[in-house]
C-alpha cells in the first residue's frame, strides 16, 4: 500500500461525493492537477485497494426502511463463528467483533419492525453461543459510514464540515 498525500485525499473525497465524477471534472475542481495525473492516482488507489468504487443502494428506497443496530453477547469460544454466520445473511449490512461487554455489533435493514423481531428471535436468538442481544431501531439516519470523508485537518478530524443530505 502506498502512502497517500493531500492530492490523493482530495481525489478520494470528491469520489465519495460522486463516484461517477470524471477525471477531468476532478482535475477542474482541484485546479492544481492534470486529468492524466488524476487518472494515474485513481488507478494506483484502486490497485493497492486504498479505495474501491461501487454503487450504494438506498435501503429505504428499495423497500427496507427499518434500520436496526444489534449488539450480541456471545460465549467467548463462539464469537468468530457467530460473527461469520451473521455476515452471511442478506439483511445484515455490517458485522464487527468488539472488545468490551458486547462481543459483536451488526446492522440490519428490514421491511418493517416485525421482520427485525423475527430475525432476532428466530435466527440470532437461536444461534449456538449467543447469550443475549440488545437491539436499537433508528427512525432516521443523518450520516452513514459511506458518507465519511478522510480528514484534511491535522487535529484528528475534529473539525466540523458541511454535511449535506
Amino acid at each position: 500500500m502506498s502512502k497517500i498525500d493531500s492530492k490523493d485525499i482530495s481525489i478520494i473525497n470528491l469520489l465519495v461525493e460522486d463516484g461517477r465524477m470524471s477525471c477531468s471534472q476532478i482535475a477542474k475542481k482541484m485546479g492544481n492537477i492534470t486529468e492524466r495525473a488524476v487518472r494515474y492516482r485513481i488507478d494506483r488507489l484502486l490497485a493497492d485497494e486504498t479505495i474501491k468504487i461501487s454503487a450504494i443502494a438506498s435501503p429505504e428506497k428499495t423497500g427496507y426502511p427499518v434500520t436496526a443496530d444489534v449488539f450480541v453477547e456471545v460465549e467467548s469460544a463462539s464469537i468468530e463463528k457467530v460473527a461469520k454466520e451473521l455476515a452471511e445473511y442478506e439483511c445484515v449490512s455490517y458485522v464487527a467483533c468488539s472488545i468490551g461487554n458486547l462481543d459483536i455489533s451488526i446492522q440490519i435493514f428490514a421491511k418493517d419492525n416485525s421482520a427485525v423481531y423475527q430475525f432476532m428471535t428466530e435466527v440470532v436468538g437461536k444461534m449456538p453461543g449467543v447469550i443475549k442481544t440488545k437491539t436499537s431501531i433508528f427512525p432516521f439516519q443523518l450520516k452513514a459510514a459511506h458518507d465519511w470523508r478522510i480528514p484534511t485537518s491535522s487535529n484528528n478530524g475534529f473539525n466540523k464540515i458541511k454535511y449535506k443530505k
